[in-house]
């Protein structure tokens, strides 16, 4: 198990594919994501290969994922400067 907090390994949950390995381009390849179908508790998103524009693979997207995505990260307070504490 790891000792880090659950706001750190909450970032991974929102991951997005940038480039993905196409099977008839032989290589890792640009992808585009494309909506694909909307269900009433997950939208489900195509990859797809920007070199021959075949399907690379499929990302699923749960409603809580998109409210934890949309909220605000929890902000940390800032400490004033020592050097601007009056004594």
């Amino acid at each position: 198990m790891s000792n880090r907090p659950p706001a750190t390994q909450s970032q991974f949950k929102t991951l997005r594919a940038s480039s993905l390995y196409c099977q008839k381009c032989k290589n890792a390849m640009p992808v585009r994501e494309r909506l694909l179908l909307v269900l009433p508790d997950k939208e489900i998103y195509d990859y797809l290969c920007t070199g021959c524009a075949s399907s690379v693979g499929q990302r699923e997207v749960t409603n809580a994922e998109k409210i934890m995505a949309a909220a605000p990260a929890p902000q940390t307070p800032r400490r004033a400067p020592t050097s601007l504490l009056l004594p």
